[in-house]
């Protein structure tokens, strides 16, 4: 992933200055998209290893884009998907669920062979089929902390549910993740890989292994999942009553439908490019540097901070993704390479003659011209490359040239017109906003 930023700080004496810097940045942002003329989207975004109390990304819309975010059509609410928040279900009532209770399900290691087994030998009293979501995987992975020391974490979510390495790797910023290999199953044998249970994780449990739970792994919950044998499974294992984790992490996968967490309504994901990410970094910094200064008070203060970075080598790449059709580029007028391409098609030297000189009036006017004067291009070709090209505005000198009147395109709409000759420089200087 390439990334060459434009970066901005800002150093503020209290919370209020920098809530302010942070919104002229943004506001200056939005300014600087805008004229790029792409569609983007401001999403809340994780802070990562630099940490801080806010972050926002801007995200140029491209189906091509490295990163996914989400967003809700009801409410407008939008957030990189390691930034998104599962809304917590209420407590359940276990006065009324059957106690936990052991089965045998042998050659089961996997979430669609328990669920099988689960409907054929244990079936629900309700009549209800088991689906994976009702349960519980855990799943462990080892972290590898900056000073090289490894830490095994251990996830419990939903068995319909996919860790998202990306949230994960958010989540547990500065350490990485690597997989749980066999040398580290070899260390833990009380793990019965594939059958791995809650009585097994937690830091005081006998692994010792830090075991953090999805938010829908709520109080009240009734799960199936490992009994920590091989071969067996728990059954109606609750959270709150029969088991606890150590704490939660937002590290399943984000599904189109999903709850909104600000309203409720389903979620719809979609892809773009990383353009923008603004941070409010707080005293964190500051602090490790001593940056003090004195207030008006004469009292020494430590800063707060910002962090503002803007994508400037990824800019062309979001451009085009942004404004192009079939035919090629469509430029935004205010990054064009030029504001006119003057188009020149046969051979007849009058054609030539006139193409010529309303470049130089044009340019006289400061405008700038891309001609195409080539000898030996058919006017298929020129118009093709012209396309291409995608400059805002094409003009077309040719045959209409001896009635007196000459082409202007707008590359956008495709919307052709004929302008006389006579008033060719002022009505090219109105097309394109320079009159």
């Amino acid at each position: 992933r390439e990334f060459i930023m434009k970066d901005s700080y800002s150093f503020d004496l209290d919370d209020a200055g920098l809530d302010k810097s942070y919104d002229l940045h943004r506001e200056a942002y939005v300014r600087i998209f805008d004229r790029l003329g792409f569609h983007y989207v401001i999403v809340a975004a994780m802070a990562g290893a630099l940490g801080g109390s806010k972050s926002e990304e801007s995200l140029a819309t491209a189906e091509n884009g490295e990163d996914t975010y989400v967003r809700c059509a009801n409410c407008g609410y939008a957030a990189n998907v390691e930034a998104v928040r599962v809304p917590t279900p209420d407590a359940v009532d276990v006065t009324s669920l059957p106690a936990a209770h052991v089965e045998h399900t042998p050659d089961t290691p996997t979430i669609d062979t328990l669920v099988a087994a689960a409907n054929a030998d244990h079936p629900r009293a309700d009549g209800r089929a088991w689906t994976a979501a009702d349960t519980l995987k855990n799943v462990v992975v080892m972290l590898v902390n900056p000073d090289g020391t490894r830490e095994p974490l251990a996830i419990g979510l939903p068995g319909d549910r996919e860790v998202d390495e990306k949230r994960l790797g958010a989540q547990v910023e500065p350490a990485h993740v690597e997989a749980f290999g066999e040398l580290d199953f070899a260390r833990y044998p009380t793990l019965a890989k594939g059958y791995i249970g809650p009585g097994a994780l937690g830091l005081e449990q006998s692994t010792g292994i830090r075991y953090l739970l999805d938010p829908r792994v709520a109080d009240g919950t009734a799960w199936i999942t490992g009994a920590d044998v091989s071969g067996q499974h728990v059954f109606d294992l609750v959270k709150g009553r029969d088991f606890e984790g150590d704490g939660t992490i937002e590290a399943a996968e984000v599904r189109d439908g999903d709850a909104c967490p600000s309203c409720g309504h389903g979620l719809e994901s979609a892809r773009g490019i990383e353009m923008g990410h603004i941070f409010q970094l707080g005293t964190k910094y500051a602090e490790a540097l001593d940056l003090t200064v004195l207030d008006e008070f004469g009292k020494l203060r430590t800063v707060t901070m910002g962090s503002y970075g803007v994508g400037v080598s990824r800019a062309v790449a979001c451009v085009a993704e942004g404004n192009h059709d079939e035919l090629g580029l469509i430029w935004p007028r205010a990054l064009a390479p030029a504001d006119v391409h003057v188009v020149v098609t046969g051979k007849d030297q009058a054609v030539a003659t006139y193409a010529e000189e309303l470049t130089r009036a044009l340019e006289a006017r400061g405008v700038q011209v891309l001609p195409d004067d080539r000898r030996q291009a058919s006017p298929g070709v020129k118009f093709k490359d012209a396309e291409l090209i995608g400059v805002p505005t094409i003009v077309v000198v040719g045959r209409g040239l001896a009635g007196g009147v000459i082409e202007v395109k707008d590359r956008r709409s495709g919307e052709r017109r004929e302008v006389a000759v006579d008033a060719a420089v002022e009505e090219i200087l109105t097309e394109i906003g320079q009159a």
